[in-house]
């Protein structure tokens, strides 16, 4: 079920129109079994699925919680970790671990027949496991207490406009939220609103307008296309990927908006980035933490000297690339975040700011300053599209030969020009708006603008939807995480 389905909108309308007419027991009733009718829509066999995790973990947490000594806690805590990622591996990697074994034993010259099985990977299983591990987790580090009530923590893992996709909560955050009782604002309500059409905006209009541009040229035999047409597919693939999760984290954390809750950010202007650090403060928030917090900084973060940094550093963006899903090029990708991460701290001595001799003009300072800025984005967007390749091509063979294609033939078509017209077009107001918003240094900076802004604003986005609609809605691109 897509946020961009009339048939969701409907099903919305009819929860909060029921919602608002319960107490507070009632609503958190109601949006537990709509969650859960929302998930079975997608497929019913995997509802047990996942309410077999989250008993699970419930009665893990309450027993972590009771346990009186530091080694039943962390028994209980390694049985909550390795069933969680044994469900996770078994669904998303079992076949690509079997298929990689079988190759080798073949290379080896040894019998390969492993058996591979016909999995369906259940939609969100990634983003619902990270966010069921860390309740254990916290639980164990004592940062929060385990839930007496398996309704509200079944609410917690299920709560459907952020089940498949996101953002990643934090139980210290939203389970007070789901506990609490919740009041309707004004203030929630007009962000909501914002939140539900730029996210449409950046789905509807920018990424399924770009998506046949991507399909394609990545399904074009390489030695079809020109250099600059893979250039192109490149850029819009950055665009798609962005509008397309971006889009929908901005419609989840409005929708939750409607019904009291408050989700967090899970973009921040990423394109805007400056270095390898900065754009994981931006792109996928949510995950970036997760992957901080529950892995980065227990592997010893920058605590144990130089080397064992960029190990930590390197271990957790691989596993950040396998995360999204079992395909060598994931593991590509997330390994060269992993050196980017690594070569900024390796020369972070070198962009220490150098007293000079001379004292230029505050204006040449600030030219200068603004140059320097603009030059590190532009660096940095080019190295982002760089991994976007690796992430979107279906193999590494693929990726040699897009680059050589690239390096080698420089051939301009009629289609280029076409594409470029279309990026120019669906993307740039979207990135002048949020230049916008980046100086301002608030990204709800347009709730603060007078009623007829805003109002401009909305009529903007619904003119374009409605005059230059896709030609075939896509699928959100992170449901297959």
């Amino acid at each position: 079920m897509l946020f961009n389905s009339f048939l969701f909108w409907i099903f919305f309308a009819v929860v909060l129109t029921a919602y608002y007419r319960l107490g507070h027991t009632g609503q958190n009733r109601l949006l537990l079994v709509s969650s859960y009718v929302f998930y079975g829509c997608w497929d019913w066999r995997f509802l047990g699925l996942i309410l077999l995790s989250t008993i699970m973990d419930w009665l893990l947490g309450l027993g972590i919680d009771n346990a009186r000594t530091e080694s039943g806690k962390r028994r209980l805590l390694f049985v909550s970790i390795t069933a969680n990622l044994g469900f996770l591996g078994f669904f998303k990697y079992f076949n690509f671990f079997s298929t990689q074994l079988s190759d080798l034993l073949t290379w080896l010259g040894m019998p390969g027949m492993i058996p591979t099985l016909s999995i369906v990977l259940p939609v969100g299983i990634s983003f619902y496991t990270f966010q069921s591990m860390s309740y254990t987790i916290d639980i164990y580090r004592g940062q929060i207490k385990a839930s007496r009530s398996l309704t509200d923590f079944a609410l917690f893992v299920a709560f459907f406009p952020q089940l498949v996709a996101g953002p990643i909560e934090r139980a210290c955050d939203f389970m007070p939220q789901v506990t609490n009782k919740r009041i309707m604002t004004s203030r929630l309500f007009k962000q909501g609103l914002y939140l539900i059409i730029s996210g449409m905006f950046r789905k509807m209009l920018i990424a399924d307008n770009l998506a046949p541009i991507v399909n394609t040229i990545f399904a074009t035999p390489v030695d079809q296309l020109t250099g600059p047409e893979i250039l192109l597919g490149i850029y819009a693939f950055a665009f798609q990927i962005y509008g397309d999760f971006s889009g929908y984290s901005a419609i989840a954390r409005g929708v939750a908006n409607w019904m009291g809750f408050e989700l967090s950010a899970n973009f921040l202007h990423p394109y805007f980035a400056i270095s390898p650090s900065d754009f994981w403060r931006r792109w996928h928030v949510s995950l970036s933490q997760w992957l901080r917090d529950y892995l980065y900084i227990p592997l010893g973060g920058n605590r144990s000297g130089t080397l064992f940094t960029y190990r930590n550093l390197m271990l957790t963006m691989l596993l950040g690339g396998l995360w999204h899903g079992a395909n060598w090029t994931f593991i590509a990708w997330g390994g060269f975040h992993g050196l980017l991460l690594c070569a900024w701290r390796l020369f972070e001595p070198c962009r220490r700011p150098r007293t000079p001799a001379a004292h230029p003009s505050s204006a040449a300072r600030s030219l200068r300053a603004g140059m320097i800025h603009a030059l590190q984005m532009i660096i940095m967007f080019h190295l982002v599209c760089f991994s976007w390749l690796l992430f979107r091509a279906e193999s590494l063979p693929q990726v040699g030969e897009m680059l050589q294609r690239i390096v080698t033939d420089h051939t301009v078509t009629p289609f280029v020009q076409m594409v470029a017209g279309l990026l120019v077009f669906y993307v740039a107001p979207l990135m002048i708006y949020e230049a916008w918003l980046e100086r301002r240094k608030d990204p709800m900076e347009l709730l603060q603008q007078h009623w007829v802004w805003r109002g401009m604003a909305y009529l903007y986005v619904a003119y374009m939807i409605i005059l230059f609609p896709p030609v075939l809605p896509s699928g959100f691109i992170y449901f297959q995480f």
